[in-house]
């Protein structure tokens, strides 16, 4: 399935930007966010921490939130630009399985999943983690991942469990993108 034929945005990796990529690909549109916003989201978080840390030359580079080169935004700036957007974050309990997910409900709960998966970079001796999208589109799961080269559909929501199964097995995180109540 080509995402021209389905209609499915995909933005695909650049540098450590995959929290951006997962963004845009979770809301379906190129500029859903951009580098300068979770910038300032970054930059917002660290003025409005209560224990600031105190100021290195380290610290042009290496932000508390994120780096300034290369990306790599935490789980911080993740639930501040969601929150923008009128959305919630709810940590998956990693003691239980998908199962317990509800991914045939009602559209108007879940609005997607976001995955923070370990990764290895750069002929393995970049360690790390990466920020994947799952979303649920003309009632197709897709795994927006932005290292891969197209979105690539799930058969069943089945294959959906099976999938974040394993990214739990393997010291993923699932955070549940939910739409607030009114």
């Amino acid at each position: 399935m080509d995402s021209e034929k389905t209609g499915v945005y995909h933005e695909k990796q650049k540098l450590q930007f995959c929290l951006l990529h997962a963004l845009n690909n979770l809301f379906q549109q190129q500029e859903a966010f951009t580098r300068a916003r979770l910038n300032e989201i970054s930059g917002k978080l660290v003025l409005d921490d209560p224990s600031k840390k105190t100021w290195t030359p380290f610290s042009i580079v290496f932000k508390p939130h994120h780096n300034a080169f290369t990306g790599n935004y935490d789980i911080n700036v993740l639930i501040a630009a969601l929150e923008e957007k009128d959305k919630t974050v709810v940590w998956h309990d990693r003691r239980n399985a998908a199962s317990t997910i509800d991914l045939d409900g009602a559209d108007d709960s879940l609005f997607g999943i976001v995955l923070n998966v370990p990764a290895r970079r750069y002929a393995l001796l970049w360690k790390g983690r990466h920020w994947i999208t799952m979303r649920k589109i003309g009632g197709v799961w897709y795994n927006l991942d932005s290292d891969l080269p197209k979105p690539m559909p799930f058969e069943s929501t089945r294959e959906v469990r099976g999938f974040l199964d394993y990214v739990l097995s393997n010291g993923g995180e699932v955070l549940l993108v939910m739409n607030q109540k009114e």
